[in-house]
C-alpha cells in the first residue's frame, strides 16, 4: 500500500481569491499621508501636470487621457509616485484605471497647500508660455 504513494506529497490546493480584489491598488490612509511625500510628488513637472489636469477636470480621468511626452513605463512610474504619496487615488473600472485627486484629504491635512501650488503652477506656465 505504501508503494502507491508518490515520493513527495503536494500541499492541498486552495482556491484562488476572487479576481475583483486582485486589482486593488495600495493607497496610504489619510493619517499616513506625509507633507514631504506630497511635496516630493509635486516637485516633478510631469506629475504636477497630471495633478493640474485632474484639478481642472474635477473628476476621475483614465491614464490614457494624459498625453505626456514620456514613455509608458515612465508615465506609470509618475502615477505610482502620486498614488503612493497620497496625492491621487487610482481605481479600476472595467479595464480602465481611473485617477482622481484626493483633494478632500489634502485640504484637510494641509489647508490651502494644493490650491496655492496649483495657482503658482498656473502662473509659472503662463510666464513660461506653457499654458
Amino acid at each position: 500500500m505504501l508503494d502507491a504513494l508518490p515520493d513527495r506529497l503536494e500541499p492541498p490546493v486552495t482556491p484562488a481569491a476572487p479576481a475583483a480584489g486582485s486589482r486593488d491598488l495600495p493607497h496610504p490612509a489619510r493619517e499616513e499621508i506625509r507633507l514631504e511625500a506630497v511635496l516630493h510628488a509635486l516637485s516633478d513637472p510631469m506629475r504636477l501636470r497630471i495633478v493640474r489636469e485632474l484639478a481642472a477636470d474635477g473628476d476621475e480621468l483614465s491614464c490614457s487621457h494624459f498625453d505626456l511626452p514620456v514613455t509608458k513605463s515612465t508615465t506609470t512610474h509618475h502615477f505610482r509616485v502620486l498614488r503612493e504619496s497620497g496625492v491621487i487615488r487610482q481605481v479600476y473600472r472595467g479595464t480602465a484605471k481611473l485617477n482622481g485627486l484626493r483633494r478632500d484629504d489634502l485640504d484637510d491635512l494641509f489647508p490651502g497647500l494644493l490650491d496655492t501650488l496649483l495657482i503658482a503652477a498656473t502662473h509659472q506656465a503662463v510666464r513660461l508660455g506653457e499654458s
